[in-house]
């Protein structure tokens, strides 16, 4: 008697980290900045302007992403 046949399961990757990192063409892992969604006022402009732009997950960060993005 043969023994049936198991299937692998997918690995799934969070969805909630699909939508917050992008990988780089490098590999790196690219992420928005925190405080820019409410309270806007007491900002100043500069610093609101500084957080418009995306930056790097830490090294120390970036080995759990990427597992949080393996697909």
């Amino acid at each position: 008697m043969r023994k049936p046949k198991t299937k692998k399961l997918k690995l799934k990757s969070r969805r909630a980290a699909k939508k917050r990192f992008k990988l780089t063409a490098s590999g790196k892992v690219k992420r928005a900045h925190s405080m820019k969604r409410h309270i806007l006022t007491k900002k100043s402009t500069g610093r609101k302007r500084g957080l418009r732009k995306s930056t790097l997950v830490s090294d120390a960060e970036t080995p759990s992403v990427r597992r949080m993005l393996l697909a």
